[in-house]
């Protein structure tokens, strides 16, 4: 039998965040279907109201009525956007998400669906991820939940929150991967041409588009930096890439970025090696020649003052079996 996924959706809710998910699932069955296979999920977009949902972008969404709040359901998927303060405040629906979790294999919540999951109590004790302009404001209103700004998604036993917006996708390719296995999750990611299947500890933004913060004056210059790890990139070496004096180019990039050029070369060059660490069985050694560390030791270093946590732990933590 197909496992039955419900998208709960609400006035003024996140388009994305209902859709996003909602074709994960969809292309999972797409693609079991194709190789002959019965459908894995069976999901459709729930609502309290009798009308069609207006999403805050302006789409209207046709949804079904709430099932039973204790009718079998494997997934309840709970979306987020403005409108989520409004259904957090609306009693008889935080009821029904409570009994209807209490009824499910398991929780998820995508960016700001954290607020209705949280008003519900399911939370209360949990690492929660939510979108990073909300983290402040959830961890103030609901003091009893541990939230944290950095990661895409967090999985707390049965229950799964995730940053904003994307980060949805990120999340439910996790549930099918749960479910269905590894190569099925990357099968799906390819079907909707994702860049890259992230793990949960990868950070919300890139360090290339943190970088950007100030502006695009560099952005030819981090692209070039990440495509040129091994070299010696060095304050001289950047600023001739640059067209600049050395000062000067140490002194606009600071003001620009809010680093310096090495730390930001430091950091692309965790970056990459995280992606490998998680996507690959490349050794260590040879992880941290790529990415111009030079050594492992020197990459191990680099790893504890970014991340907290060694190369081998990260590997340990985020890789997957292929």
């Amino acid at each position: 039998m197909p496992k039955i996924v419900h998208v709960l959706a609400f006035p003024n809710v996140q388009v994305l965040d209902v859709t996003g998910p909602l074709q994960v699932f969809a292309s999972a069955n797409d693609l079991a279907r194709q190789q002959g296979l019965p459908s894995p999920y069976a999901v459709n977009v729930v609502t309290s109201q009798t009308e069609p949902v207006i999403t805050s972008a302006g789409l209207a969404l046709l949804a079904e009525p709430l099932p039973a709040a204790d009718a079998a359901c494997d997934t309840l998927v709970i979306a987020g956007g403005w409108g989520v303060y409004g259904a957090a405040e609306d009693s008889g629906l935080v009821d029904w998400v409570r009994l209807k979790a209490a009824r499910s294999r398991r929780t998820a919540s995508v960016c700001t669906g954290a607020f209705l999951l949280a008003a519900s109590g399911l939370l209360d004790g949990c690492r929660v991820a939510t979108h990073w302009t909300r983290c402040e404001e959830l961890a103030r209103k609901y003091p009893k939940l541990r939230v944290e700004a950095n990661p895409i998604f967090i999985r707390q036993g049965k229950v799964w929150t995730s940053a904003g917006v994307t980060a949805g996708i990120d999340l439910c390719l996790a549930l099918v991967e749960d479910d269905l296995g590894r190569a099925a999750a990357l099968d799906v990611a390819r079907q909707l041409v994702v860049f890259l299947k992230r793990p949960g500890g990868q950070a919300q933004f890139s360090v290339t588009l943190s970088l950007q913060n100030g502006g695009s004056r560099f952005t030819e210059l981090h692209a070039w930096i990440a495509e040129n790890l091994s070299l010696d990139l060095s304050v001289p070496t950047l600023a001739a890439q640059s067209d600049m004096s050395e000062r000067s180019f140490v002194r606009h990039y600071r003001a620009e970025t809010g680093q310096t050029p090495a730390r930001a070369v430091e950091l692309i060059r965790v970056e990459t090696a995280r992606r490998q660490l998680a996507d690959s069985g490349v050794a260590i050694k040879r992880i941290a020649q790529q990415c111009g560390f030079g050594c492992e030791e020197t990459m191990r270093r680099s790893f504890l003052r970014a991340l907290s946590v060694t190369p081998q732990v990260y590997r340990e933590r985020f890789s997957s079996p292929a």
